[in-house]
């Protein structure tokens, strides 16, 4: 999934700055580089996406987060936009749903 939206994400001219393996990978990177999106499995091990965008946020109140999800994961994504993520894409995913969902969270 990391490759994928790397791949995206380059390809439509933005510039990944790191990737995270765990959750809690990704709200240390968070800390360390600032990216100006952030998106996040909601699904991850050691700290879910969840926790990890509750912990960006608290660091970082206005972190853009683009959440990513699984069919069948309602519940959670509608929790992730009531905690402060900007928006979400459902996996899998068509290039251009995560392009929208991107500039949608950026602007």
């Amino acid at each position: 999934m990391r490759r994928l939206l790397h791949a995206v994400l380059t390809e439509a001219g933005h510039e990944v700055v790191g990737e995270a393996c765990d959750g809690a990978d990704a709200v240390a990177q968070y800390m360390h580089v600032g990216p100006e999106l952030t998106t996040m499995d909601i699904t991850m091990p050691n700290r879910d996406g969840l926790c990890g965008l509750r912990d960006i946020l608290s660091y970082a109140p206005s972190a853009r987060i683009l959440m990513c999800s699984a069919l069948g994961q309602e519940h959670k994504v509608a929790q992730a936009l009531r905690d402060g993520a900007k928006g979400f894409v459902v996996k899998p995913f068509a290039p251009a749903d995560l392009l929208d969902a991107v500039e949608h969270a950026l602007a």
